[in-house]
């Protein structure tokens, strides 16, 4: 007996997270409260608009989840708003699809990562080069400019060491699955409000890890500094009863970060990615 999710089903907590991502305050990326980076909060939301099909499409492989969902988001907005997130949700997805009745959608997200085929490394290298990420350049080992000719996990795992994204393929999703997802029920349970908790759930991602994105962009120390600005201000994020008592200093910090031009795009990836987890988990 399955326990099978219907394509609206998963669309619509796939559409859920990206919308709820948006809503939230996450100082240096692009929401609700301000723009950024020369991108708008309306190319994001077209973006998950238009993935929604073809990342919750029944049959598609991982690697065709991705890529087919990197091309309509270029035709949509024409740059790339969203590789990281589609990386990570890609998995997440296929997974909730494959979920067997009884089964814990944990132990079935590693089926789903060793499973992962050399087809699934091709579509995701042609998905990253049509997306021309920030900071891509070429790689002495699996170049994505290149055929591949081992997994999309062992492509992933090869980088895991400089890309945090990479780094959940090789460690079956620990970020999101043992920090991200309790985190974000902790901070529902004190808050009991969606955009408040996932402006938690960010400011943790930026406070625990260094987010590869900015270090890819402007070097490791700049990264560290990221991570020692982001504690100050978690410390006194978690202190209040009402989040909303610190718009005003996370807008001014909001906006430090862009004029220095640091976006923390994998760490907001990695929040998209556990909303989605966390609504997958309400829903099998």
């Amino acid at each position: 007996m399955t326990n099978k999710l219907t394509q609206q089903q998963l669309a619509l907590a796939y559409k859920n997270a990206c919308m709820a991502e948006l809503q939230a305050l996450k100082p240096g990326n692009v929401h609700a409260f301000a723009d950024g980076h020369g991108m708008t909060i309306q190319d994001f939301i077209q973006s998950a608009e238009v993935t929604a099909e073809p990342i919750t499409r029944p049959g598609f492989s991982v690697g065709e989840r991705v890529f087919y969902s990197v091309e309509a988001t270029k035709n949509a907005v024409g740059q790339n708003t969203n590789l990281g997130m589609l990386l990570l949700c890609a998995p997440l997805i296929h997974t909730a699809f494959n979920l067997q009745a009884g089964q814990a959608l944990w132990n079935q997200l590693d089926i789903t990562l060793r499973q992962l085929t050399v087809d699934d490394a091709a579509l995701v290298a042609r998905a990253i080069v049509l997306a021309n990420p920030g900071g891509l350049g070429t790689s002495d080992q699996h170049d994505v400019h290149e055929a591949p000719q081992i997994s999309l996990l062992e492509m992933m795992c090869s980088a895991q060491d400089k890309d945090r994204i990479s780094w959940q393929y090789a460690n079956a999703f620990q970020d999101v699955v043992s920090f991200g997802v309790n985190l974000y029920a902790d901070a529902l349970l004190k808050w009991e409000n969606v955009a408040w908790a996932t402006t938690a759930l960010y400011l943790g991602f930026l406070t625990n890890y260094a987010d590869t994105h900015v270090q890819r962009k402007h070097g490791i120390e700049v990264a560290k500094s990221l991570m020692q600005e982001a504690k100050e201000i978690e410390s006194s994020y978690w202190a209040t009863n009402n989040p909303k008592l610190m718009q005003k200093q996370l807008l001014v910090w909001d906006t430090s970060l862009k004029a220095r031009k640091i976006n923390p795009g994998t760490s907001a990836d990695l929040t998209v990615a556990t909303l989605l987890a966390s609504n997958l988990v309400l829903v099998t």
